[in-house]
């Protein structure tokens, strides 16, 4: 496969996953709490990861460990916390939908810290993907004027910390191969999420007889092996053959399957927020578009 075709195909793939993640993050939130969710996503996933990579820690090189570390702070165990705690207040499509703001502070933040360059087009695309989002954000708040918005920002300092991670990847671990880079950021991030989860009540009679309880575990398990273990070396491999703005660019597309998922869910959607569905297409597109 052409890797002007795979990156697409990755592209796809992973707005698809992701996409899906939301809802899976809102149903299993029914028999846990955020802090079990986030510990039990980050357990689950470095299981996986271990079982699938564990022989290529060998292969990791010892100046690349601090990068490998902050990526998996930055890029996994924060963001699983917060996710889940935002979804405690907002719609997991409008968590999606905040998201979207990992492009704009991926360019921001390689231009300003790591001295990666971006075209004006790129620069045109992220803006006009950006007002897509804006129109998404403010027709969401109107269908549900009583949500706590505040919990948004837990979404919104999690987009500047995946922003961080795509720079540092692509920066400082481009020589390190996908699988490598997600088992070594798990290595990093698996015993502190024990630890939490040991201290959020997990083990007790009152969250074992939640009703919801098992199949908030079926949940947060395909959310941890198709959401977490799998999209993370996909999402690896992508920047490696792509930019760190193609990559980020995913979370245009992911609002529209977490939109699809939340309609099945019986939440809003309405022709403004299609209109703004296909502002963020075109956006992705102006970003990525080669030179003429």
């Amino acid at each position: 496969m052409k890797g002007i075709n795979a990156k697409w195909v990755y592209l796809f793939i992973l707005s698809l996953i992701w996409g899906s993640s939301f809802i899976l993050i809102k149903k299993s939130l029914l028999g846990l709490t955020p802090f079990q969710l986030g510990s039990l996503r980050t357990i689950f996933t470095g299981t996986f990861l271990f079982i699938a990579g564990y022989s290529t820690i060998k292969t990791i090189e010892k100046q690349q460990w601090k990068w490998l570390i902050l990526s998996g702070f930055l890029g996994s165990f924060f963001p699983a916390f917060l996710f889940a705690i935002a979804e405690t207040e907002i719609d997991s499509s409008i968590a999606s939908i905040l998201n979207s703001l990992v492009p704009l502070n991926t360019i921001l933040m390689g231009f300003a810290i790591f001295k990666i360059t971006s075209t004006k087009r790129q620069m045109f695309g992220v803006i006009i993907g950006f007002i897509g989002t804006a129109i998404l954000i403010l027709k969401g708040a109107n269908l549900n004027p009583n949500q706590n918005y505040l919990y948004a920002g837990f979404v919104i300092f999690s987009t500047i910390m995946y922003a961080a991670n795509v720079n540092i990847i692509k920066r400082h671990l481009h020589s390190v191969k996908p699988l490598t880079i997600a088992v070594g950021n798990y290595v990093s991030i698996i015993i502190p999420a024990v630890i939490i989860l040991l201290c959020s009540g997990f083990f007790s009679d009152t969250t074992f007889n939640k009703p919801d309880f098992k199949m908030s575990l079926v949940y947060v398990t395909i959310l941890s092996f198709f959401g977490t273990a799998l999209a993370k070396v996909m999402f690896n491999k992508l920047i490696h053959i792509s930019t760190p703005v193609f990559a980020s660019s995913v979370t245009y597309l992911m609002p529209i399957v977490a939109l699809g998922w939340g309609i099945l869910d019986g939440e809003s959607f309405t022709i403004t927020q299609g209109f703004a569905s296909i502002i963020i297409l075109i956006g992705v597109y102006l970003s990525h578009r080669p030179k003429a």
